[in-house]
């Protein structure tokens, strides 16, 4: 009988084991992937809307029209610390050697090059929805910015959040199949969407997070907490923020306030990348952002 119940334990612990492993594997792309022929200069526009040196820039690096993505800054969380790593061109500290495959599939699927899970401090649940045209011209522009061999810094994570297999299993509960915002959308909204919840995932910021760190979708950019643990990241939903599409647009691009205020810290940063982008893309955020539901 004892014999039997161990038996039974055993199976069923193997069990359990092939199942975790089965469901949390990375979900890479065929290595023979191929991505449209990249455009450096349409790629520079992908690079700014998703606000890539924002991150990616060593921390009191100064501006250049060619950043030097070197890594290095610190996302402090909950779950620990994560680093930004160099993803400059260089062959050995960054991503010179990676194929269009590998840098396809680390940005939309968020898996290395080695098959392992990146943590969602990357957001590559938003860049999932990145068009291959777009992913093919920002890996262009990436290949003509200047190599750091400054080495990337190992996040500084305790157990349980150091097993990066257990991320397959955040992932399956946190990626969402679709675009947040459904409808009869028209072009204009349709392309803002884009740009708001694949490029600019403004999402990362304004909407609050459960105990896992997935985002709540049923409070879609209806305000979060600040990383820094100091204020709140604020409400955007149309009826709380009161801005129309004019006043939106025109903060997109000179970063002011209807009340004359002015965007500061990293959303300082965010609107000198949408002043980069076409006005027409700006006005297609803004047509975006009056189009989510409310939420109080």
């Amino acid at each position: 009988m004892l014999r039997g119940l161990i038996r039974l334990a055993v199976f069923l612990v193997a069990g359990g084991a092939l199942v975790f492993w089965a469901i949390t594997r990375p979900d890479t792309l065929p290595a023979e992937t191929v991505l449209p022929e990249g455009d450096p200069a349409a790629g520079a526009l992908v690079f700014a809307a998703a606000g890539c040196a924002s991150c990616h820039v060593a921390p009191g690096a100064g501006e250049t029209d060619a950043p030097v993505l070197a890594g290095g800054r610190a996302f402090v969380t909950d779950f620990g610390t994560f680093y930004a790593p160099n993803i400059s061109s260089d062959p050995d500290a960054g991503i010179g050697r990676w194929t269009e495959a590998v840098f396809a599939q680390a940005v939309t699927r968020g898996v290395s090059p080695g098959g392992q899970h990146y943590y969602p401090a990357f957001p590559y649940t938003a860049y999932a929805f990145m068009t291959d045209q777009d992913a093919g011209d920002l890996f262009a522009y990436m290949r003509t910015l200047p190599a750091s061999t400054t080495e990337s810094q190992p996040h500084d994570l305790g157990f349980p959040f150091n097993i990066r297999r257990g991320l397959g299993i955040w992932k399956l509960l946190n990626q969402s199949a679709d675009f947040h915002l459904q409808g009869d959308l028209n072009p204009q909204e349709t392309r803002g969407r884009y740009i708001a919840e694949a490029l600019a995932h403004c999402s990362e910021c304004h909407t609050e997070r459960d105990v896992l760190g997935g985002l709540n979708r049923n409070r879609w950019l209806a305000g979060a907490p600040s990383p820094t643990g100091k204020g709140r990241i604020p409400n955007i939903t149309p009826d709380v923020l009161g801005w129309s599409a004019a006043d939106l647009t025109g903060y997109f691009t000179s970063g002011l306030t209807p009340e004359y205020d002015s965007a500061g810290g990293d959303m300082a940063v965010v609107v000198e990348n949408l002043a980069k982008l076409p006005e027409a893309d700006r006005e297609a955020l803004a047509a975006y952002l009056l189009r989510v539901e409310t939420v109080r």
